[in-house]
């Protein structure tokens, strides 16, 4: 029923405003459509005047109010670069913006139609063309230039003395894996996979390297002002590993590792004393993966080594949780312990349901 009421509606609204327009028309005629034309150009040219006068005022209070207060100065060595970048295409394209908008709606206003002013043709000019085909050309090279620099950086090689984490996204959550002491992690096989058996990753217990690794669901915890290598998988769609305060981000594609390096400058307590303590560092998934998709957030933890290492002695080896041994079931019967000098075998001791039995065979 309410599906006929919203249709009868768009209906209705279509002819009032049909209407709407058919009345304009037979005022412009009465009053001259000549007349009212260039009335409508003055108003049009005055306001797209007023728009730019308000449109400039309005980026430049944005960017001025906005600027530092939504993820603050990049908290990693690769951000700061990212960001330098950034303002330098922001910078360029700033300057461009302005000339092309002033021109646009500043022409607008200046150029509308008057009494005794005849618009001027002019169709081509090649000189002109190849000036605004070369220079953008030229400028989006060194740019693109500079991004694949920084790009190839970011996931080539890390630094020898690297942290290296395993980060795993699932619908809708992240898991992370840390080396034990011999600072390598073990083989995984997806056919391994078990969270029945505490192998959610799986790891390859015939692999001596796994038998220390860590694995948790929380917090991803990292050392400030040391290099980490993020090794990223998928268990079953694209997802994408978002670091924005250090402006980094990874996609996690299903059979496909993929890896990123950085370096955290600050820890989370230096964070918050700049920022607040409500502040955390955050790790999200930046794709579409399904209808959790934004549930799909952990917290990222920047500490000192010490603190780090307390962190991680305090976990347990996630081959020891898979392999724990299960108690010792109590025995039905223990038969009777026999001499030492005595040789002969000890007969078997008989089932409970069968004593009875002889039991009940002796009373009759």
């Amino acid at each position: 029923m309410s599906s006929t009421w919203i249709i009868v509606a768009f209906i209705l609204g279509f002819l009032i405003v049909f209407q709407i327009a058919k009345a304009s028309e037979y005022v412009a005629i009465l009053r001259g459509e000549e007349r009212n034309r260039k009335e409508s150009n003055r108003i049009n040219g005055f306001m797209l005047l007023a728009f730019l006068i308000v449109g400039l005022f309005g980026v430049w209070y944005c960017n001025h109010t906005l600027k530092d207060k939504i993820l603050g100065e990049p908290a990693s060595d690769h951000g700061v670069r990212i960001d330098t970048m950034l303002y330098i295409t922001l910078a360029i394209t700033f300057v461009v913006f302005v000339i092309t908008q002033v021109a646009l709606f500043y022409f607008a206003y200046k150029y509308q139609e008057k009494e005794g002013q005849k618009a001027y043709f002019y169709p081509h000019n090649n000189k002109l063309e190849l000036i605004w085909t070369v220079i953008p050309a030229i400028t989006l090279t060194v740019l693109v230039g500079f991004g694949l620099y920084y790009w190839f950086e970011i996931t080539g090689e890390a630094p020898a003395n690297a942290q290296t984490v395993e980060v795993t996204g699932s619908q809708f959550k992240w898991e992370f894996r840390y080396p034990g002491a011999d600072g390598k992690l073990g083989k995984r096989y997806y056919k391994e996979i078990d969270p029945m058996k505490n192998n959610p990753l799986g790891q390859v217990w015939a692999d001596p390297a796994n038998q220390d690794d860590i694995v948790t669901s929380q917090d991803l915890h990292l050392v400030v002002n040391k290099p980490v290598k993020l090794v990223i998988y998928s268990k079953d769609v694209i997802h994408d590993v978002g670091l924005p305060h250090f402006r980094m981000k990874m996609d996690a594609v299903p059979g496909t590792p993929t890896t990123m390096w950085f370096t955290p400058k600050f820890t989370t307590k230096q964070m918050k004393q700049k920022y607040g303590d409500e502040f955390v560092y955050e790790i999200s998934c930046d794709q579409m993966c399904g209808k959790g998709h934004f549930s799909m957030r952990g917290t990222v933890v920047v500490e000192s080594q010490a603190e780090y290492d307390e962190y991680m002695a305090k976990q347990k080896a996630q081959y020891a949780l898979a392999n724990e041994a299960a108690p010792a079931a109590t025995p039905a019967a223990v038969p009777t312990a026999v001499p030492a000098n005595d040789t002969t075998k000890p007969k078997a001791a008989m089932p409970t349901t069968v004593q009875g039995a002889a039991a009940s065979q002796k009373t009759h």
